[in-house]
């Protein structure tokens, strides 16, 4: 029997791993030292932990531990990395490319450069959500100190040529910059295969604890620096002040350790349990998926019902089925999802859209349970408004 609620929205936030859970609580009793006390073994521990924390995430990325700068989670991160550039390089000139898809830490961020007298150039993304190489390429300028494309969007899934863009970058001698948020552990990531100088990353995304984030630096070919954001003791090689979250760390290194253990199963699992409920709702009539189906994340997916709301089909499935119609960081909008907007989807149909994301935890029987409530429901709110209209 399927016990309820059923969790559907794991690009939100993902249930920590007992197992990270576990290898984290001894870091908030026993060895509880500061990490940056260094004449003493409460000081000493801690540090070891963070150290052996910064291997664990590096490894999962293809980094050098040192290359690994710890953050309060990717907001953070995607702040230092875009205004860190933007200060630091500033003799390079002022023009950095983003995508209007992007997360709003970067977005957002952004436009904060813009009014400090940066210039962006917003690529736009085609109906799938992807962007086209060749209008990246004709917006490099003599200027362009950065390219900011995200690695795969929280919203439909959809994963970015991010070899390809790198390749761009590099043969103009520019930054790039990705938001991994919603990639790292779920697809194989390797910033030096990748050609990446800049990543963002977030525990809570892949088992990990809230609160805990990094930002990948590269060290070499080409050494990339950063203006710090963030004033005080010198932290994390001056890059990002504050006393360091140790019980978060060693939660983010274990997680990401268990990520690249079960990264190949978990992405399996996933896969097969969303095309199973993809099957099951796209027999609703008129149902559509959102995004490219042949480029995105394993356990991610959009899909549109016609003459609906999906702010009702949430209400009436709250109880049951946790799911989102967007971004967790923008549901208390009304307006409709500026990421479908961007692929060309009208209004009605943006707010007629549910985005799934499927976990580790995630079980068939609780998707058979989700495509009969989801169908179920679809169709008494599309004979509501049908009955509504004929009145």
């Amino acid at each position: 029997m399927v016990q309820l609620p059923i969790y559907l929205d794991y690009n939100s936030t993902t249930p920590c791993d007992p197992r990270v859970v576990e290898a984290m609580l001894p870091y908030f009793t026993k060895h509880f030292g500061n990490a940056a006390s260094r004449t003493h073994a409460f000081g000493w521990e801690g540090e070891e932990a963070v150290e052996y924390a910064r291997e664990q995430v590096a490894q999962l990325i293809g980094a050098e531990p040192k290359e690994i700068v710890f953050s309060s989670g990717a907001t953070e991160a995607a702040n230092l990395a875009l205004k860190g550039v933007f200060e630091a390089y500033a003799a390079k000139g002022n023009h950095i490319i983003t995508v209007v898809t992007e997360h709003k830490a970067v977005l957002d961020s952004c436009h904060h450069i813009e009014r400090l007298g940066g210039e962006i150039t917003w690529l736009p993304v085609d109906n799938e959500g992807l962007i086209s190489l060749p209008e990246l390429e004709a917006a490099i300028r003599p200027t362009t100190m950065l390219i900011a494309v995200m690695y795969a969007n929280n919203e439909i899934g959809v994963i970015q040529p991010i070899k390809a863009i790198s390749d761009i970058a590099r043969k103009h001698g520019v930054l790039f910059f990705t938001d991994a948020t919603q990639a790292v552990g779920k697809v194989p990531i390797d910033v030096n295969k990748d050609g990446i100088d800049l990543l963002a990353l977030s525990a809570h995304k892949f088992y990990g604890p809230k609160g805990i984030g990094a930002l990948y630096v590269r060290r070499r070919d080409p050494r990339v620096r950063l203006v710090a954001q963030m004033d005080g003791g010198g932290h994390e090689r001056g890059m990002r002040s504050g006393t360091l979250n140790v019980p978060g760390i060693v939660g983010m290194g274990k997680a990401a350790e268990l990520c690249r253990q079960e990264m190949t199963a978990d992405a399996r699992h996933t896969a097969e349990l969303r095309d199973r409920l993809e099957t099951g709702l796209l027999a609703i009539p008129g149902a559509h998926i959102n995004g490219s189906t042949t480029h995105r994340l394993p356990h991610t997916t959009n899909i549109s019902f016609p003459d609906i709301d999906a702010n009702a089909l949430l209400a009436a499935l709250g109880k049951d089925i946790a799911l989102s119609s967007g971004s967790a960081c923008t549901s208390a909008s009304m307006e409709p999802s500026y990421v479908l907007k961007a692929l060309g989807v009208d209004d009605k149909v943006a707010h007629a859209s549910l985005r799934l994301g499927l976990g580790r935890w995630t079980t068939a029987e609780e998707i058979d349970y989700a495509i009969v409530r989801i169908s179920e429901t679809v169709a008494l709110l599309q004979a509501r408004n049908v009955q509504y209209k004929n009145v």
